[in-house]
């Protein structure tokens, strides 16, 4: 087994922010690099377990902050947590570390970034992974997105915040152990200045705002279907309200090389920390050829 070095680094996006990155580099790279993108209010930190996994089979590993999350500056301007602002900031991120083609692996959020690029960039895809998304998203699960980012309230220690958590997401996620819900709360909050805080800006709050229940989306079904030249595994949480089970039997219909994972126990978005997950999504990465 190799050995791997892990590192912050740190690029200047178009409008002067500083974005973060985790770079995972084993000793000896083979394959293509694999790119991960977390979800709306969460950070590069998501990915660990199996980005090192990766690593130390010798596969170089990015994970992404966007703008706003984890170690990446915080923008003055919340109107620019957008899809459009952040997707140039992973491109010029990419194009600064002469990433020319890799590997996705997208949760929510980042699985409709991967889909995106698909679209326009599609010369960067050489497989994708979407973790709990799919091109139609339910707007009961929305709502719930919606009802909670930046407006928890602040825990006084780590035991309240897992409480906290398991009040929250208690009925999506049926199935993990107490040590699965503290490493959660730990991904999710931080310390600073003896207290505990969201690893988020509270103001990526705005970017739901314009979100109405009562009015239909747009379909990403074009999007999607632009992934139909490189492999796709969906995985999908068993208790999911985002990714619902017809949206994801339709996926593997209307794709020509499309695998299908679901994770029991877990919902929106499944955490990727078990060992049966992370040993599906290497075997789907090591048969993807360089």
């Amino acid at each position: 087994m190799s050995t791997l070095t892990i590192t912050s680094r740190f690029h200047t996006s178009s409008d002067g922010l500083r974005l973060h990155m985790r770079d995972y580099v084993p000793a000896q790279t083979q394959g293509l690099p694999v790119i991960c993108l977390p979800g709306l209010a969460r950070t590069a930190d998501d990915f660990d377990a199996v980005a090192r996994t990766l690593a130390l089979a010798g596969r170089r590993v990015l994970a992404i902050d966007y703008r706003g999350r984890g170690l990446s500056d915080r923008d003055a301007d919340p109107k620019k947590y957008d899809l459009a602002v952040e997707s140039a900031d992973i491109q010029s991120m990419l194009a600064q570390e002469r990433i020319e083609r890799a590997i996705f692996l997208g949760t929510s959020r980042g699985g409709i970034h991967a889909m995106l690029l698909a679209a326009f960039r599609p010369e960067l895809l050489a497989g994708v992974i979407l973790n709990d998304i799919g091109p139609v998203l339910e707007p009961v699960g929305l709502m719930r997105i919606k009802g909670y980012v930046g407006k928890l309230p602040a825990p006084q220690n780590w035991d309240e915040a897992v409480a906290m958590f398991k009040r929250v997401s208690g009925a999506q996620f049926t199935g993990l152990s107490e040590a699965d819900w503290h490493t959660y709360a730990r991904l999710t909050l931080e310390e600073k200045a003896g207290a505990l805080v969201a690893r988020y800006d509270p103001a990526l709050a705005r970017a739901l705002d314009a979100y109405d229940p009562t009015q239909p989306m747009p379909d990403l079904w074009p999007q999607y279907e632009a992934l139909g030249h490189v492999p796709v595994l969906a995985i999908r949480g068993e208790n999911s309200d985002l990714l619902s089970p017809e949206v994801f039997q339709a996926m593997r219909e209307r794709h020509p090389h499309a695998q299908a994972l679901t994770v029991p126990g877990q919902g929106h978005a499944p955490l990727l920390l078990d060992p049966p997950s992370i040993t599906r999504i290497c075997t789907f990465i090591g048969s993807i050829p360089a």
